[in-house]
């Protein structure tokens, strides 16, 4: 999974992206990920994995992995060049989701590059650079389309009627995602990798003593009301404080968040949040080799599960035998749970849970 943090200048984007690269996740864990400056791979945070581990004692603890881009040149008139300009396009239009820093504080001492503090205008900003770009695609693809049609084929015009509806969309400064799309349109729109069709979460990054009482603070309110028309979830996050404790190491770190009154750091809680916003889940597999965590989307059906961990699991698919985790923990041991028959035999249509530990059959 990979989330593009964006944000204006001096709203603590960097702050928060710092934060992440420093609770990284070891690189020799993830030796797919090529991690370049801008590039932060987490470790997603599972709980269930550490008491699968005490279970197992494998030689191995793997957590499924997320990946922040931080997208830096996002200032007013970026899609025309302003700033690092087209740069951070190329980068934004790989992302899943994207995380919005937005400032709801008030600090003298740090400069607003419109010299105030104001989320709603701050969104409006950024959200019209998307906008823009996006359009700037969809004009080239419907005269790309208007050619294709010539050629008689149908499908042409299904496309081009379509674009024409996003490209009316965009005109009026809506995001594509703002639209109602059927699965076949849904299909065509992921083709077209535009900016305003990926899911938006909102982290208002706010002061470090209005962390707490957050319904005193109007300029997170005006966030979370803006945030609500549209349908997105905004997070409160204090940038300062992660990028604390991120230096700390976990007996430390859970020590701090206490004297916080916190039960789990920003950065947990931002995972969690994106998970949920992109509807994900996770199943596990468990032994003395490994114990390690799978991302999948919710509605995945057991062989394309298998296949996450190798195609020829996939392709010679016979059968998962799955057991809840919460059974699992409740007999002790896998043996336990099977004579209590909780391990169950699942074909190819079964459709994968949260939390299933799972063996897969294959024979290729």
């Amino acid at each position: 999974m990979k989330l593009g943090i964006v944000g204006l200048p001096n709203v603590g984007k960097s702050t928060l992206f710092n934060a992440i690269t420093k609770a990284g996740a070891e690189s020799a864990n993830y030796p797919f990920c090529t991690i370049e400056p801008n590039v932060g791979i987490v470790a997603v945070p599972d709980e269930r994995l550490d008491k699968l581990a005490k279970m197992y004692n494998p030689e191995k603890l793997t957590p499924t992995a997320i990946e922040f881009v931080d997208i830096a040149g996002l200032v007013k008139g970026a899609s025309k060049g302003e700033g690092l300009g087209n740069k951070f396009l190329s980068h934004i239009r790989e992302v899943d989701s994207i995380v919005h820093v937005v400032r709801c504080f008030e600090d003298s001492n740090i400069v607003h590059v419109d010299g105030s503090v104001g989320p709603v205008r701050d969104v409006e900003t950024i959200e019209m650079e998307l906008v823009l770009a996006d359009l700037e695609v969809m004009e080239k693809r419907i005269d790309r389309t208007r050619k294709m049609l010539k050629s008689g084929d149908k499908k042409f015009q299904t496309e081009l009627d379509l674009y024409e509806e996003i490209l009316k969309t965009l005109s009026e400064g809506k995001p594509a995602r703002s639209m109602k799309f059927d699965a076949e349109q849904e299909k065509m729109v992921d083709q077209l990798f535009l900016l305003t069709s990926k899911p938006v979460l909102y982290a208002a990054n706010v002061a470090e003593d209005g962390l707490h009482d957050t319904s005193k603070n109007p300029l997170l309110q005006e966030l979370v009301d803006h945030a609500k028309k549209e349908g997105s979830e905004v997070m409160v996050i204090c940038a300062k404080i992660e990028e604390e404790i991120a230096q700390l190491e976990d007996e430390e770190k859970a020590e701090f968040l206490k004297e916080l009154g916190l039960s789990e750091s920003g950065l947990d809680r931002l995972v969690k949040a994106s998970y949920k916003l992109l509807g994900l889940i996770s199943f596990l597999t468990a032994g003395p080799q490994e114990v390690r965590a799978w991302t999948i989307v919710k509605g995945t059906k057991a062989p394309q599960a298998a296949g996450k961990i190798h195609t020829d699991f996939e392709r010679g698919f016979i059968r998962a035998e799955i057991v809840a985790f919460k059974d699992l923990m409740e007999c002790g041991s896998y043996t336990a749970a099977k004579e209590k028959g909780l391990v169950r035999s699942e074909g190819k249509e079964y459709v994968m849970n949260d939390g299933d530990v799972t063996l897969f059959r294959f024979n290729v």
